[in-house]
């Protein structure tokens, strides 16, 4: 029996991409030489404004030299998950370093920051819990309470009061689970954390804090923003990435050592994959080590990011309510905000628009990033092109 041409699935995926491209929504890959705050490119120097590798560790010679000393003693890969034969030495390490550095008595690796979230929501919470989430929590959580089959509550963005309000309305408080961001990876602002804290306590609810964008940049020595506050007794779960500021790959949420025994049983992001290669665990750990010993990377990274604010917002740009290395300029129409890309790009300039999903509709923007590699004449010779671009000037 002959199927007509126009119902073949692929015809369906087609008129959708067909539709993307019409919003101004398509999306393509844009390959790079390489990470980091410049490169070189087509004969000139590209700045990269657009990363999140925020203190230039990629490319760090100790944090290379620490790949290539694992990669020798360890081979290229763990070769199984942690509860077969892949739980390594330097695993171990690594944890022992994160829960010291965060300032929690353990902590617990998992191969990603998305899995990280996915591994602690789903282990902890199923359909008789309540997960009450800032509006503009990241994408992983989302997915990690539909993973959960959780009920799922959003509380107005940053808003303590709200929050409360949300919270005496649920049945169990020893079965709910509050999960904010501690610097927003779109708007760059900060969550009011004591106030947040202060709320779970409240009611004895759980409290998960995703510091993805505050480690290795806020706080002393890189601590983040629940150290700042001295919050480690009421936050229960302090997530990170070693992807952003650290400058290598993998997750990691520090916690009590009664949550870490339980995630380690119940985890299935954890359980059933395989170890995080020992290559990227030995740069995270020299990570750390570095934050260690120059406690001030995270304040002089601030202290270029305040130049690029001040300078965009001199000159009109609408950067939110940024307060930290990461920048948004809202743009709004989605076309726009692509045609200023491509423009800027022309230039040597990466300053990537973001459209929705990944931002509410009419809020297109162009995320800007601050890295410790960027000097003070590229921050202001980026403000000078971004704002002629959105005043229409051809560059």
């Amino acid at each position: 029996m002959n199927r007509d041409h126009n119902t073949h699935p692929r015809n369906s995926v087609e008129r959708e991409l067909d539709a993307l491209r019409e919003q101004g929504l398509s999306r393509s890959l844009r390959t790079i030489p390489r990470a980091g705050g410049s490169f070189a490119c087509e004969g000139r120097i590209c700045l990269n404004f657009s990363s999140n590798d925020y203190l230039g560790f990629s490319h760090h010679p100790r944090l290379i030299e620490a790949s290539r000393h694992a990669l020798e003693t360890y081979g290229t890969g763990s070769g199984a998950s942690r509860l077969v034969t892949g739980d390594l030495p330097i695993h171990q390490d690594l944890e022992a370093a994160l829960a010291r550095h965060k300032g929690y008595p353990a902590s617990l690796l998992f191969g990603s920051g998305y899995m990280t979230n996915c591994g602690v929501i789903a282990s902890l919470c199923s359909s008789d819990w309540t997960v009450v989430a800032d509006r503009q929590i990241h994408a992983s959580v989302i997915d990690a309470v539909r993973l959960s089959g959780a009920r799922l509550v959003r509380f107005h963005h940053n808003d303590p009061e709200d929050l409360a309000r949300r919270l005496r309305k649920v049945d169990r408080p020893d079965q709910t689970l509050v999960v904010t961001e501690s610097v927003f990876s779109m708007d760059g602002d900060l969550a009011p954390l004591p106030d947040l804290a202060d709320c779970c306590e409240a009611i004895g609810a759980f409290f998960l804090v995703d510091e993805a964008h505050a480690t290795g940049v806020f706080g002393p020595r890189g601590q983040g923003l629940i150290a700042t506050h001295h919050l480690q007794s009421k936050v229960h779960f302090s997530m990170s990435t070693f992807s952003k500021a650290l400058g290598t790959y993998g997750g990691a949420v520090a916690c009590s050592e009664v949550m870490r025994r339980w995630m380690i049983h119940k985890a299935r992001a954890f359980i059933y994959t395989t170890a995080p290669p020992p290559v990227t665990v030995a740069a995270s750990l020299e990570a750390l080590r570095l934050l260690d010993e120059d406690p001030d990377l995270g304040m002089i990274l601030q202290a270029k990011a305040h130049r690029l604010r001040d300078r965009l917002q001199a000159g009109g740009a609408d950067t939110l309510a940024s307060a930290s290395q990461i920048i948004p300029v809202l743009v709004g129409d989605n076309h726009q905000a692509v045609a200023i890309d491509r423009q800027l790009r022309e230039q040597g300039i990466l300053a990537v628009a973001l459209r929705p999903p990944t931002v509410a509709p009419g809020t297109a923007r162009l995320r800007l990033s601050v890295s410790l590699d960027h000097t003070n004449d590229q921050i202001d010779q980026v403000a000078e092109a971004v704002l002629a671009a959105l005043r229409g000037e051809a560059g």
